[in-house]
């Protein structure tokens, strides 16, 4: 007999970092899912990607307290502020994009960068090739105030 679906639930969690304080801890706990089985589960599926890379995850959560996850590759700007070799600054000491994209430029990434977020990417865009996957990472670099040189 299949599980009965309880509800789904989205979160970004650094990789190889979820543990049970919050956001993490009470967002799963109300929903009553085991919150240390999942991290154990989620910090070893991350365990091979770049520690500390956010990672979109989607919780499917069953009413017998059972869950299954789907872990996204980090976002394309977290790709280009790797790229761009842009520092952190701010509240969060996380680098930022530009105050006025499109009149602001903070940073230049080259074509084989953006082709390699592309490829890096590909899975979890809705993109046929890589040629039109370069295009959605292109629109993502000219919103952050990235210029793209080639």
């Amino acid at each position: 007999m299949a599980k009965k679906l309880a509800g789904t639930m989205k979160l970004q969690i650094p990789a190889g970092q979820a543990n049970p304080s919050p956001p993490v801890g009470p967002a799963l706990g109300q929903r009553g899912i085991n919150i240390m089985e999942f991290c154990k589960a989620f910090n070893a599926k991350t365990a091979d990607m770049e520690q500390g890379a956010p990672c979109p995850t989607l919780i499917t959560y069953y009413q017998d307290k059972s869950f299954a996850m789907e872990i996204k590759t980090p976002p394309a700007s977290y790709y280009l502020k790797k790229a761009a070799g842009l520092k952190p600054v701010g509240k969060r000491n996380r680098p930022r994009g530009a105050e006025a994209p499109g009149r602001e430029t903070i940073a230049t990434v080259t074509v084989a960068q953006v082709r390699e977020i592309a490829e890096a990417k590909m899975k979890d865009l809705s993109a046929n090739d890589v040629d039109a996957a370069m295009k959605i990472i292109l629109g993502s670099a000219k919103s952050m105030g990235i210029e793209v040189k080639g």
